[in-house]
């Protein structure tokens, strides 16, 4: 017997479909593209001879329709089909916005934890006394 299927059922199971997708979270890099982000996404793992953790860091280039996420922004982004040489990805939701928005001078990594040292001040060259 042939079965038929309803929209309504036709849609669960595309939600489903969905669903079952890659998912990750990740931290915006760059924002520079019309409606695409490049978004780094890190894991823990464990090495299997050594046994030491080790963090593995990758880039993925996510389509923000919107052009909603900025720099610095986390988010969660899901596999989906190809949409360009290189983004095979979409923004799914903004987690959490930058804390300094606009930029600004940034003295911790988000990602790698990393702190910058401030710039030194310029030292104004001292005159040497003679000694005649």
């Amino acid at each position: 017997m042939p079965t038929t299927t309803t929209t309504a059922a036709a849609s669960e199971t595309e939600t489903e479909k969905r669903a079952r997708r890659h998912r990750f979270t990740g931290v915006v890099l760059s924002d520079k593209g019309d409606k695409t982000r490049v978004v780094q996404v890190e894991w823990l793992y464990r090495h299997p001879r050594y046994d030491k953790t080790l963090r593995k860091r990758s880039k993925f280039y996510v389509h923000d329709e919107k052009n909603e996420a900025h720099t610095g922004d986390r988010v969660e982004i899901a596999g989906t089909r190809p949409l360009s040489k290189l983004k095979r990805w979409r923004l799914v939701r903004i987690i959490e916005k930058a804390r300094i928005p606009g930029g600004g001078p940034v003295l911790k990594d988000e990602v790698s934890g990393v702190v910058a040292k401030p710039a030194k001040a310029a030292k104004e060259p001292v005159a040497k006394e003679s000694a005649s």
